[in-house]
């Protein structure tokens, strides 16, 4: 019986150390299998992650290309200085720190509401520029005091600078931080990793139109690292490529007594080169400091500027559209002409009015008692409204509508900057569409001398001024002349485009052109800003109402704020004969275009033509209802 016991023990002992076997044994396979799925299946795999940990992949930020004129003159450019950053996370107590830190160097206000923007804007152990441009010794005094303020660093970079300031704002735009909708952006065009490391974006005019070249293309140091994440040492290097220089077709010369010559009128000029579209000058008044922007604008500035009534943000070049009253003259009588709705020497008889039959409502010239006999030449030459009224009334909306825009009323001209608006060249589909009304026949008349609901820009005036220069050809305008690209080290010249061919016959052309030319001469609106030019102009002023007058009353300036004033235009090419350039000039609230725009152009074509570089402002006229 006890050998029976004994037996049954061993046996279940037995039992027992074979199924520990068993579990060891299959806990050995499990063991070893995955020592198999780390080792050899998942090599590749974790191979990777341990070089990721040992490799840091630092991003190069490429230098970024400069901006010039056309004699290569920096517009904009990058400058090396020095800047306070602050990490606000490693900072224990940040205003007392900003407290402490202005006793060493100073900072105004502004420096502090844009260092509060950053910090809204970014993560606490993101840093947040406090002040920027040190000089040396503000440095050297931070830099004895530097223990004193753990968390703050001294940064030195290259800096974006705009050193004509205001002259070339709405030109050139500006740079400024990428946000997140620059990021969402990027990332949807697949470019994101070309900004990885990069803080700033062009966001307007050239800067922004022109951002895949001005940018160039980011490097990558492959660097190791110790478990601390301590650089050990480069174990590869791939350099960045600098963004491209571009030149532009503008001379900052010009640009600068463009805008010196309005004076403190608020207005645009644009003035193209006939022979290929390029934008020799594009003023917009008033402009804006690019340098605000470029480190982040603080709220207050931003509101100042955003709020203002003179709206120094807006591109008025582009974005501006106003009637372009009796500058429209000479494209009427074009199509006139083209169109054998009239011969140069066909005559009217003004009595200063012009009434639709059945209607004794007067739509009024400029001029009391009205022009007497007035053919075409003298039509453009004095600005003959009831000329253009009957005119109009002859030709119908959709016949002006469909010939008007051969020159580029009513579209976009497609010049190589962004935001550019269409203005309007209305007709009776468009109203319909708009208001839901039939077109009236009084407003086909009032468009016929540029107003009621035609509108256009600046820069569309000035394209189609060059039109006529050209003899029908028109460029699309061209902001960008040439570019260095360092990868080859080449200058590439940009060619003009041409947008499209209006057929002008010849003697058509000479009989407007003839008319414009007299506007200059005795008895035309522009005589007075002309005289003594020792070159020919072709040009003709403008006037466009900002507020309506009533019937049988007159216009009077001086009863009126500055802000409800006419608007004052001008368009001009010069010489007549051979043309060298073409503009527009615009002058909000101006009054007329032959005592306020016009001395504006003189200035411009005295320095293209003859060399000139003073630039005295216009007085402020208040004009009480006289010429164009």
């Amino acid at each position: 019986m006890k050998d029976f016991r004994v037996a049954a023990l061993r046996a279940e002992f037995q039992q027992r150390m074979w199924v520990a076997a068993g579990v060891g044994a299959f806990l050995l396979l499990v063991l070893l299998g995955r020592l198999f799925w780390l080792q050899v299946w998942q090599h590749d795999h974790f191979l990777a992650l341990a070089e990721s940990n040992r490799i840091s992949l630092i991003p190069g930020v490429p230098r970024r290309g400069g901006i010039f004129d056309r004699h290569g003159a920096m517009l904009a450019g990058n400058v090396w200085n020095y800047a306070l950053e602050m990490v606000p996370a490693r900072v224990a107590d940040v205003d007392a720190t900003l407290k402490s830190l202005g006793e060493v160097v100073a900072i105004d206000p502004r420096d502090l509401r844009r260092f509060q923007q950053l910090r809204q804007e970014n993560r606490d152990f993101e840093p947040a520029t406090i002040r920027l441009d040190l000089s040396e010794a503000e440095v050297a005094r931070f830099v004895v005091n530097r223990y004193r303020f753990p968390g703050v660093e001294l940064r030195a970079a290259a800096a974006r600078s705009y050193s004509y300031g205001e002259t070339f704002a709405h030109v050139l735009g500006y740079i400024g931080r990428i946000n997140r909708n620059d990021k969402a952006r990027l990332e949807a065009d697949g470019r994101w990793n070309n900004y990885r490391g990069s803080l700033y974006i062009g966001k307007m005019g050239v800067e922004k139109h022109y951002e895949r070249w001005l940018h160039g293309l980011s490097g990558f140091d492959y660097v190791e690292v110790d478990s601390g994440g301590r650089a050990m040492r480069t174990l590869a290097h791939v350099p960045s490529r600098a963004g491209h220089n571009l030149y532009l077709h503008l001379d900052a010369q010009m640009q600068q007594i463009a805008e010196a010559a309005f004076g403190d009128y608020r207005g645009a000029l644009v003035a193209l080169d006939p022979a290929t579209g390029g934008v020799l000058a594009l003023v917009s008044k008033p402009g804006f400091d690019p340098n605000l922007f470029v480190d982040g604008i603080d709220q207050d500035t931003w509101r100042e500027l955003n709020e203002s009534m003179d709206r120094p943000m807006v591109n008025r070049a582009l974005r501006g559209v106003y009637p372009p009253g009796s500058t429209l003259k000479p494209f009427m009588a074009m199509a006139a002409l083209e169109l054998n709705y009239r011969k140069p020497d066909d005559a009217i008889s003004d009595p200063g009015y012009f009434s639709l039959p059945g209607s004794s409502h007067r739509y009024r010239d400029w001029l009391q008692g009205g022009h007497g006999s007035v053919d075409m030449r003298k039509s453009i030459a004095q600005s003959c409204d009831t000329y253009y009224y009957r005119l109009a009334n002859d030709m119908g909306i959709e016949t002006m509508h469909d010939y008007l825009q051969r020159f580029g009323f009513g579209q976009r001209s497609e010049v190589d900057m962004d935001g550019e608006l269409e203005g309007l060249l209305p007709n009776q589909a468009w109203k319909q569409k708009r208001f839901k009304q039939p077109w009236w026949p009084g407003e086909t008349v009032i468009a016929g001398i540029g107003q009621g609901y035609v509108l256009a820009t600046p820069m569309q005036l000035a394209v189609a001024a060059q039109a006529l220069a050209s003899g029908g050809r028109i460029y699309k305008p061209r902001l960008l002349r040439a570019w260095h690209d360092p990868e080859d080290g080449r200058m590439h010249y940009a060619a003009a485009e041409v947008a499209r061919e209006v057929a002008l016959r010849p003697e058509n052309l000479a009989v407007v052109r003839e008319g414009m030319m007299a506007v200059t001469q005795p008895g035309g609106t522009a005589v007075m800003a002309m005289a003594g030019a020792p070159y020919s102009v072709a040009s003709k002023t403008g006037t466009a109402q900002v507020v309506g007058v009533a019937q049988g009353a007159r216009y009077d300036a001086g009863r009126l704020s500055k802000y409800q004033r006419d608007h004052a235009l001008y368009i001009a090419f010069a010489p007549a004969d051979k043309p060298r350039i073409a503009l527009a000039v615009m002058v909000e609230n101006g009054g007329h275009g032959g005592s306020t725009a016009a001395p504006i152009a003189r200035k411009v074509l005295d320095y293209w033509l003859l060399g000139k570089r003073s630039a005295a402002a216009p007085a402020e006229v208040l004009n009480t209802g006289g010429a164009d």
